[in-house]
C-alpha cells in the first residue's frame, strides 16, 4: 500500500492531527479497491446485466469452447437429425414425377399481381402435364399450391420452421408435406426433384434459391434445367448488374451463364419457356 501524495497544505493539516501519536497515518489508495471494468462490477453484484435477447445467446455460443462429451452429445446427435430430413424427403419424392419449383416470397398477399400470375402459372404448368413443388408457406408458396391443387396436379410443399411468417398453405397435398429445420435439406429437395425453376419476385431466401439452382447449373451438377424469372421490372435490374457488373466490368462470370436464365412477364409465356426447352430433347412429362 502506498501513501497518498499531499500538498504542502493537506500534510500539515494531518500532522497537527496526529501530533504526538508516534504513528504515521498512512491514507490508502483511493484507486486501489475501485473495479477496474463494467464486467468487474457485475461480478461484484453492483451492477445488473441486461437480460440476453435470443440473438445474444446464439452470438455467444458461437464462442464457447466445447469439449468432447458436449460434441459427442449434440453435434453427433445432429448428423442424425439431418440424415432423417433426408431420409424423410426422398422417401415422399422419390416418384412425384416431373415437377416445376416455383420460388417467391412468402409476404406477397393474395391480391397482389404476382400472386395471381403465380397461380396462374402453376395451373397452366399441371394442364401441361408437371407437378408443382414450393416452399410450402403462405405468400407466392400458397398461390402456386393453389393454382396446382385447381387442376388437380401434384402440390408439393417443402415447409421450413422459422420463428415468424411461415406455416403450411391448405393448398399443399397431404401426404406431400415435408417440415425441415435445415435450409440446405430443403434446398436439395427443391432441385433434386425439380425439372425447371419459375422464380417470382422475393426476398432473401428467393434470391438464395435461385442463385443456388443458378451454381449448380453453370458448375455442372446438375442438368440445365430453365430458369423464368418471372417480372422484368422486378429482376432487370439485378440481371442488368449481373452482364455489366459481373461480366463485362469483372469478367467473373462467362458470357454464356446469362443465357441459363430466361426473364418474361406473362405467364404463358413462363411455361412456353419450359415447354420448349423439353420439346428439343422429345422430352414431355410421364404422369
Amino acid at each position: 500500500m502506498t501513501k497518498l501524495r499531499k500538498t504542502s497544505k493537506t500534510k500539515l493539516h494531518d500532522e497537527s492531527l496526529n501530533s504526538g501519536s508516534g504513528r504515521t497515518i498512512l491514507n490508502p489508495d483511493a484507486n486501489e479497491n475501485k473495479a477496474k471494468s463494467i464486467t468487474d462490477l457485475r461480478e461484484a453484484g453492483e451492477v445488473l446485466a441486461p437480460p440476453a435477447s435470443e440473438e445474444d445467446i446464439r452470438i455467444r455460443k458461437a464462442f464457447v469452447d466445447k469439449d468432447w462429451n458436449e460434441i459427442k452429445i449434440a453435434d453427433s446427435w445432429q448428423i442424425f437429425k439431418v440424415m432423417a430430413e433426408f431420409v424423410d424427403g426422398f422417401e415422399k419424392l422419390a416418384k412425384i414425377g416431373p415437377c416445376v419449383s416455383i420460388f417467391g416470397s412468402a409476404r406477397t398477399k393474395a391480391d397482389n399481381k404476382y400472386y395471381i400470375m403465380a397461380e396462374e402459372i402453376a395451373a397452366k404448368l399441371v394442364r401441361h402435364g408437371y407437378g408443382v413443388i414450393t416452399g410450402g408457406g403462405p405468400g407466392i408458396m400458397e398461390a402456386g399450391n393453389k393454382g396446382a391443387h385447381s387442376e388437380g396436379g401434384k402440390s408439393v410443399g417443402l415447409n421450413i420452421h422459422l420463428p415468424f411468417e411461415q406455416f403450411n398453405n391448405i393448398y399443399i397435398d397431404s401426404d406431400k408435406i415435408i417440415n425441415f429445420d435445415y435450409f440446405f435439406v430443403r434446398k436439395v429437395m427443391f432441385v433434386k426433384y425439380a425439372q425447371g425453376f419459375v422464380v417470382m419476385p422475393g426476398g432473401f431466401g428467393t434470391l438464395d434459391e435461385l442463385f443456388e439452382a443458378i451454381t449448380l447449373i453453370q458448375t455442372k451438377k446438375i442438368g440445365a434445367f430453365p430458369i423464368v424469372l418471372v417480372g422484368r421490372e422486378y429482376w432487370g435490374g439485378l440481371m442488368q448488374w449481373v452482364e455489366d457488373v459481373m461480366l463485362r466490368m469483372e469478367s467473373n462470370i462467362s458470357p454464356e451463364d446469362l443465357d441459363l436464365v430466361h426473364i418474361v412477364d406473362d405467364p404463358s409465356e413462363a411455361v412456353k419457356v419450359i415447354d420448349d426447352f423439353y420439346n428439343k430433347y422429345l422430352l414431355s412429362p410421364n404422369f
